[in-house]
């Protein structure tokens, strides 16, 4: 009996150990329920507001191309180059594991170098598992070896290998890679091409088309020669294709789309909701395979890049030159320094450069891409900052430049130093068309539009006189511009207030020339008398900012981004009805379901199949309104009269309906320019990053305003002219446009600066006073009236 119990122990004690090593090897792999639904990695893709690709977030090349589609003479090549017996085993190829220790053990006395016997499915299961160079790695592999065999079929084993294994030039996956050697797609490889692929898992850089070329030529006839034993090519296509020379395409960086700040703001809040590597779950944004949808108009976008920086290089031409914009040693290897260099270039004609020496004035510089010119001293004749020497005098080699190719040869450029932001939003939406955040979104990462927190100045002033519209004032209540001051505090003492320029007072004008003409002293007037709670309230409700009821906040000294301000004038657009900014429309996974979508409304009936003949279905969701719709649309008629009469005149040339404000902060530090049309409003900035004065000229309406004009002509010419569509509860009323009184028998002519307009009240709020049209002639020293029947004919109606 004793003995028996030590036999049963002497079992019992290898099984023990046998399940205890299988049970840690264990711990840490998929499950099989896990491996079922395995998907590997792949990268996002963003697309525009056309649906066309923007951009592809990666850091690999990774293009999935399912099992049916790749062409079976790849398959074959792969599974005769890497694993023969792939459709008879079972993960596990023990007959080649048993050749592989004998050849082995013969290969630890001999210099041949030592085989490995993985099959396809151990390496699908190497990429699980990770890279380490242990036994221990080896039994887990194995073991997950065959629990993928359990769950999978050959063709989905197949179908992960073939879209995961990496083949060099930082590319996985057979279609990544024949793109990246080939520049074609795998079904339009050649067999030579094909085979040369199928050598690539082993040790991709071993076999370097260009550096190892020879090495590659021979094992790629190797496999061509494993495919005609395996009976999958005849020898015929065996001694062509080996024939063939291996003609690869050079080298290239990842293709990855769009690099500008609306893509990289998207890149953002991706990460925030879902994650950046595929270890931060199965949406991520390096790993899920995302198809995300954005509001980004390519023509919108490309214009407000070309208007901001054709904008900050004139404010920087009239400045001197800083210095180069790095250092590297000049010698040997210099092509490889300058590409490490990063430098905010914008303009796709600016490259970086770096000299390499002197004669003269003049400089021999060497460009990215390995070629040598030179740089005249005429070309770069800027005066030095703080000296009285030129740019080209004190060049010196090593100074990294930027240069750009004129008609007179290659010139010397600089980064401006000034900066600022810009947004693109739709009015009835709230999407953003585009997005500038800077100079170039590739060197400078900070978001301006949406980052950085300046002062709005007096485009902060519409705000203002929409509250005081909502409480009391019209368009034609009379103001005084003149001196106003007020008592802080005992510490503080007496505040008194000025204009712009410190421009005299006006005497009495109507709100509307207030605010046409951006009057400061008018402002305070109008924002005393109204209340400042009242207004912090109104703008905290648009989104602004959250102030502190002080008068200061009345003439934009509190701090918002540019993103918010157009927000808010969206809103006004919008005959006051609250929108949210967004980038994004909606976000799918890799299999196409919606993740996420910005408009969550349900819509009864917007997707059936025929129209029934009753009122059409439209978004459910209740209208938040952010302001008064009629107070919106007096501000923004009072705004028209900006860009007809006002500071933002340098915009009338765009003829069309549009309403806006210029702002200019104190120093001046910012100027600013927000407005638009019915449909799209777009806001803009410029400044220094650490704020200080730009110099005594510089206004929102002579810098702002024509970098807004200049994105308008390129990114509305296709857009129709729209008046601005005027809410219920508004009575239009004729004017005297100076008086503010009420004026009968006379209409408006039409002209930048009519004697009488059209103005827009509340009910019971028009005007009580009259003017005869005789008496506002006389004003004007004019004597044309157009009668009532003249201007009905003329104006084909009152609309």
């Amino acid at each position: 009996m004793k003995r028996l119990g030590v036999l049963v122990l002497l079992l019992l004690v290898p099984l023990v150990l046998a399940g205890t090593f299988y049970w840690q090897a264990t711990q840490g792999l998929p499950s099989e329920a896990e491996l079922a639904s395995f998907s590997p990695a792949l990268p996002s893709t963003v697309r525009d507001v056309n649906g066309e690709v923007a951009t592809i977030y990666t850091r690999e090349r990774r293009i999935y191309v399912p099992f049916d589609e790749l062409p079976p003479q790849l398959v074959q090549a792969f599974i005769s180059a890497e694993d023969k017996t792939f459709f008879e085993h079972e993960g596990i190829d023990w007959v080649g594991i048993a050749g592989a220790v004998v050849t082995n053990v013969q290969s630890f006395f001999s210099d041949k170098r030592p085989v490995g016997a993985s099959t396809i499915t151990q390496q699908v299961a190497k990429s699980l598992v990770g890279n380490e160079v242990s036994l221990w790695r080896k039994v887990r592999e194995a073991i997950l070896a065959r629990r993928l065999e359990a769950v999978l079929s050959k063709q989905q084993i197949l179908e992960i290998y073939l879209n995961q294994i990496f083949l060099g030039r930082n590319a996985y996956g057979v279609e990544a890679a024949a793109q990246s050697y080939f520049g074609k797609s795998v079904e339009q490889l050649r067999l030579e091409e094909i085979a040369y692929l199928a050598i690539l898992p082993k040790a991709p850089s071993t076999y370097d088309p260009v550096r190892q070329q020879g090495r590659a030529l021979a094992r790629r006839d190797y496999v061509l020669g494993r495919m005609l034993a395996d009976g999958k090519i005849s020898a015929a296509e065996r001694a062509a294709a080996a024939a063939m020379p291996l003609e690869a395409v050079p080298n290239r960086a990842i293709p990855r789309g769009r690099q500008d700040y609306f893509i990289e703001d998207v890149r953002r809040t991706l990460i925030a909701k879902y994650g950046d590597a595929p270890e931060d779950g199965p949406n991520s944004v390096y790993g899920g395979g995302l198809w995300v949808r954005t509001s980004l108009d390519p023509v919108m976008q490309a214009a407000a890049e070309a208007a901001m920086r054709d904008g900050m290089t004139r404010y920087e031409s009239q400045r001197a030159w800083r210095g180069p914009a790095g250092q590297i040693e000049a010698g040997d290897g210099w092509q490889n320094r300058l590409s490490g260099v990063a430098v905010a270039l914008g303009y796709p004609s600016w490259v970086k450069a770096v000299v390499l020496s002197k004669k003269g004035n003049d400089s021999t510089i060497g460009l990215s891409d390995g070629s040598t010119a030179t740089l005249p001293g005429r070309n770069a004749a800027k005066p030095y900052r703080a000296t009285n020497r030129s740019a080209a005098q004190v060049l010196k080699p090593g100074d990294v430049i930027i240069v750009t190719r004129t008609s007179s040869g290659w010139a010397l450029r600089q980064t401006p130093e000034i900066s600022g932001g810009m947004v693109v939003e739709e009015v009835a939406t709230g999407r953003v068309r585009a997005m500038v955040g800077g100079f170039d979104a590739r060197a400078q990462a900070f978001n301006r539009a949406t980052q950085a927190n300046r002062q709005p100045g007096s485009t902060f002033k519409p705000i203002v006189y929409a509250t005081a519209m909502d409480n009391g004032f019209t368009p034609a209540s009379i103001v005084v511009d003149g001196p106003y001051c007020v008592f802080q505090t005992k510490l503080l003492g007496t505040k008194c207030f000025r204009n712009f320029g410190n421009m005299r007072g006006a005497g009495a004008q109507t709100l509307r020339w207030g605010l046409e003409q951006s009057r400061n002293l008018m402002t305070v007037r109008v924002a005393d008398a109204t209340g400042m709670d009242r207004i912090v309230t109104q703008a905290k409700a648009l989104g602004i900012g959250d102030y502190q009821p002080v008068l200061s906040i009345a003439l934009g000294a509190g701090e918002t981004t540019v993103l918010k301000l157009t927000n808010a004038y969206a809103q006004i657009f919008n005959q006051g009805r609250r929108v949210e900014p967004s980038l994004i429309d909606y976000v799918q996974d890799r299999t196409g379901k919606v993740i996420w979508r910005r408009d969550t409304r349900g819509c009864p009936g917007c997707n059936a199949p025929r129209w029934n003949g009753e009122a059409m279905p439209r978004p459910q969701g209740r209208v938040v309104q952010a302001i008064d719709a009629r107070t919106a649309y007096q501000i923004v008629h009072v705004m028209e009269g900006v860009i007809q009469r006002g500071t933002g005149t340098a915009l009338a040339v765009l003829d069309r309906p549009l309403a806006g404000k210029t702002g200019t902060t104190n120093g001046p530090n910012d100027v600013w320019f927000v407005g638009g049309t019915p449909d799209i409003v777009a806001g803009l900035y410029l400044g220094y990053d650490q704020p200080r004065a730009m110099g005594g000229y510089a206004q929102g309406g002579t810098m702002a305003a024509p970098i807004w004009r200049q994105w308008g002509e390129a990114a509305l010419k296709d857009w129709p002219k729209k008046p601005f569509v005027i809410p219920p509860g508004v009575r239009m009323v004729r004017i005297d446009r100076r008086s503010g009184q009420r004026v009968f028998g006379m209409w408006p002519d039409g002209g930048p600066r009519p004697a009488v307009i059209w103005e827009a009240f509340k009910p019971q709020s028009e005007p009580r006073r009259t003017e005869r049209a005789e008496d506002v002639l006389a004003r004007r020293g004019s004597s044309r009236i157009r009668s009532d029947a003249q201007f009905l004919e003329q104006e084909g109606g009152i609309y």
